[in-house]
């Protein structure tokens, strides 16, 4: 089975296509990690599993959520995002974008 590559990168800002939020990526899975149970459940669309699929955390929330590739853009805006988790993950944001000194996984 061939792998996709990830069009987006850990610490790159991110729009949600359907929902409209703004985000940063903190980790990517090559295809879909989570459980056929959630994926029922939460991934009505059904967006492909063999495609790869991100952690994103969600400005002005405390939310990290999963979302498939093909429902997301890069922001249109190179502002930095609020939320109470991006120093776990981040230590800086220069020229629109996060960027961590350790591994992150």
């Amino acid at each position: 089975m061939e792998t996709s590559t990830a069009s987006f990168a850990v610490g790159q800002l991110i729009e949600h296509q359907l929902f409209g939020y703004r985000g940063v990526i903190i980790d990517v899975d090559p295809d879909f990690g989570l459980s056929a149970e959630w994926y029922e459940e939460v991934a009505r669309s059904h967006p492909p599993k063999d495609q790869p699929w991100y952690h994103v955390l969600v400005h002005d929330s405390d939310s990290v959520t999963y979302v498939a590739e093909r429902n997301l853009a890069a922001s249109d805006s190179a502002e930095p995002i609020r939320h109470p988790l991006l120093t776990e993950y981040f230590e800086e944001f220069t020229d629109g974008r996060y960027r961590s000194a350790g591994v992150l996984n």
